[in-house]
């Protein structure tokens, strides 16, 4: 078993704050793969990420989380390059880790 974790972030690079309909369709679209999707939307995480230009950058972020028998590595990969596109970022984290239910 997997838990998948989707790191969207809350504005673009200039701070301009993406529409709830974004969050609304990953959210379904997540749900219908998986069978259930975690968002963390009550308090969003600030990550920091490092511009060589412009030095570190703080980020807003949601964490939308699934949980799979299997990592389908290809799925991901595209699914990834999708939310580059559609939040207009030069990288969407997503991070797999192997987890035992309990």
């Amino acid at each position: 078993m997997h838990l998948i974790q989707c790191f969207l972030p809350l504005y673009d690079n200039q701070k301009k704050q993406f529409p709830q309909s974004l969050y609304e369709a990953e959210c379904r679209r997540l749900g219908e793969q998986f069978g259930g999707v975690t968002v963390y939307t009550r308090a969003p995480v600030t990550g920091l990420w490092e511009d060589r230009e412009a030095g570190a950058t703080p980020d807003d972020l949601m964490i939308y989380e699934v949980m799979a028998e299997n990592l389908d590595r290809d799925w991901w990969r595209h699914y990834r390059r999708e939310l580059e596109k559609r939040f207009r970022q030069e990288r969407i984290l997503i991070r797999a880790h192997p987890i035992d239910l309990l």
